[in-house]
């Protein structure tokens, strides 16, 4: 491996891998999906430097932040680590925008941690043969 195949997998992550969401207690596909950015990618820097941006803003005279800042600028980074996603609510597809991305992670832990889990592993965007 050289550096440019480094290059060519963060620029690769950009694409995006499927997660598949998983039922918590019986382990089978729910039928949801979520293509997220590898954590090498553009998508995840720039995410990071939105969530440093949005930390900033929220802090106050003295540069505390509070915990409810801090957790609503984690969700809004993961959220924007979301490309695309195949997802239903009674029967009907949801729209991605970033505020419904940001509500189905903030309303449903186990989704979250999924999201959060896979994102944020290499292993999930090891280069296409």
């Amino acid at each position: 491996m050289d550096l440019s195949d480094v290059f060519s997998n963060a620029a690769d992550q950009d694409k995006g891998r499927m997660l598949e969401i998983l039922d918590p207690w019986a382990g089978e596909k729910t039928g949801m999906r979520f293509w997220m950015a590898g954590p090498d990618s553009d998508t995840q820097r720039r995410a990071r430097i939105a969530m440093m941006d949005e930390l900033a803003e929220a802090a106050d005279d003295r540069g505390r932040v509070s915990a409810e800042a801090r957790e609503k600028a984690r969700l809004n980074m993961l959220a924007r680590c979301v490309l695309r996603w195949e997802i239903e609510e009674d029967g009907k597809s949801i729209a991605m925008t970033h505020k419904a991305i940001v509500r189905v992670l903030s309303a449903v832990a186990w989704i979250q941690a999924q999201a959060d889990d896979f994102a944020g592993d290499r292993a999930n965007f090891r280069p296409e043969a």
